[in-house]
């Protein structure tokens, strides 16, 4: 899928494997593991990762031209915990 980026390893401690029975419908901005990676759903799709939480940011848009997708090879991504109001404040979509 466009702008579906395979991240780099996890710790061996986080690793999960994939869920048996891959849901219908995962929302946009999920971020997910499997096995030792992570990634973050760029739009809602099917998929069979954990979800271990969603971010506002909206890494996929066609409207960029050649920078569509957000994340470059070799980019680092650090996942930090935000509240609710702060995920809504930098865009994220509830429900």
């Amino acid at each position: 899928m466009p702008g579906f980026a395979y991240m780099g390893s996890v710790d061996a401690k986080l690793a999960t494997p994939r869920q048996a029975t891959p849901r219908k419908a995962v929302a946009a901005g999920s971020v997910g593991i499997a096995d030792t990676q992570t990634s973050i759903y760029p739009a809602q799709s099917p998929g069979g990762w954990n979800i271990i939480g969603r971010s506002p940011t909206q890494l996929f848009d066609i409207n960029r031209g050649d920078q569509a997708s957000l994340l470059q090879v070799g980019d680092r991504v650090r996942f930090i915990t935000i509240d609710r109001a702060t995920f809504i404040e930098l865009g994220g979509q509830l429900g």
